[in-house]
């Protein structure tokens, strides 16, 4: 079994890296129950409550005030699930206004990228690779990975993903 980051020291590594937290998000549905409510108000055509989500906009606030920077990319499936839509409407009410920077390309175009379709990972800094364990009800924690060859090769995934994908101002028209 692997040992997995969550809970106390998962919440660290997003206050104490130094420069940059970058994640690849590559599926189409996540299951995390904390959002179960949100989707179903979104897809009822609700007014949204995005309360639930205030700890991680006040520490991505936080973090860019210091000069820090949060980027992601989402891979986008094609057709974009109700999952999908939902989150880039949530990103754009709340995750690019705390201060992220999230970017979002097609799958087709993952796949010809040569992306870990189906690995989502947070790397920190630049030197610290946390890939994500997902179980049926959400993110279990992240695999910390330490070997250096390793962490080379999700370096050359996230430049590669983050130079290919569109930023927000672009993606924005899928979800309005």
């Amino acid at each position: 079994m692997v040992d997995l980051v969550s809970g106390a020291e998962f919440d660290r590594l997003f206050r104490t890296f130094r420069d940059t937290a970058f994640r690849l998000e590559t599926q189409g549905v996540y299951r995390e129950p904390v959002e179960d409510e949100p989707l179903r108000r979104f897809l009822n055509g609700e007014p949204p409550d995005d309360s639930w989500l205030a700890p991680w906009t006040d520490n991505v606030r936080a973090a860019t005030s210091e000069g820090r920077k949060f980027q992601r990319v989402r891979v986008l499936t094609e057709p974009l699930t109700d999952y999908l839509r939902f989150e880039m409407d949530l990103a754009l009410r709340a995750n690019l206004p705390a201060g992220e920077e999230i970017r979002s390309l097609s799958m087709s175009k993952a796949e010809s990228l040569g992306l870990p379709i189906g690995t989502d990972f947070w790397m920190f800094d630049d030197d610290r690779v946390g890939v994500m364990h997902f179980g049926e009800r959400g993110m279990l924690g992240l695999e910390m990975i330490t070997d250096v060859t390793e962490i080379e090769r999700y370096r050359q995934w996230r430049d590669r993903a983050w130079s290919a994908a569109a930023p927000a101002e672009e993606w924005a028209v899928l979800v309005r």
